[in-house]
């Protein structure tokens, strides 16, 4: 089982409490901790569902590599889909939630795809949801968009502001391998 070590770690700072949320429910954890074991510290196990058959998905790996871990952290303008646990820094005041269920993390009714799992081989969609044609935009199209997908889209507009940068050359080389070395050169 996954946990975070009681003592230690680097970067963690036990005199800096910082208050964070997840899926709606209040939890704490201390400066430099990433969200991934901040989670574990609140005993939070399961962090999201398998794409196919929504099975139950906790915390495997420490770095980016983890493939389990994606939430989707803000609200409104600030809100981002599909951010790694494993490298979020936490900070006071983050908002995150877990993906790819409904209604709710711990009772998915997607879930029932599993006891199915053997009539729903890969691509079946693509030869079962093509006839009557008429369904396929109305029906089957948002109900496979709203049971697969990892990240829910943005709804409102970004809240941030960007600065724009325009640069003109007469010669760009892009790469710095062998080849754009040799160009370079």
């Amino acid at each position: 089982m996954s946990t975070r070590l009681a003592k230690g770690g680097r970067l963690i700072d036990r005199s800096q409490p910082v208050e964070f949320k997840f899926n709606g429910k209040r939890m704490q954890g201390f400066g430099g901790d990433t969200l991934a074991s901040a989670l574990l510290a609140n005993d939070q196990m399961m962090v999201g569902r398998s794409f196919k058959y929504h099975r139950p998905r906790g915390l495997v790996a420490s770095g980016a590599e983890e493939p389990n871990a994606l939430v989707n952290m803000g609200q409104g303008g600030k809100f981002e889909p599909n951010q790694r646990a494993t490298t979020t820094e936490l900070f006071d005041g983050l908002y995150a939630t877990s993906q790819n269920h409904w209604p709710t993390l711990e009772f998915d009714i997607g879930a029932i795809n599993s006891l199915l799992a053997r009539f729903l081989p890969s691509g079946f969609y693509y030869k079962m949801f093509i006839h009557p044609r008429p369904f396929w935009k109305y029906i089957y199209e948002p109900f496979i968009r709203q049971s697969a997908g990892l990240g829910k889209a943005p709804k409102d507009r970004d809240g941030d502001s960007y600065e724009h940068f325009y640069a003109f050359a007469d010669v760009v080389i892009v790469g710095g391998g062998i080849a754009g070395l040799i160009a370079a050169r």
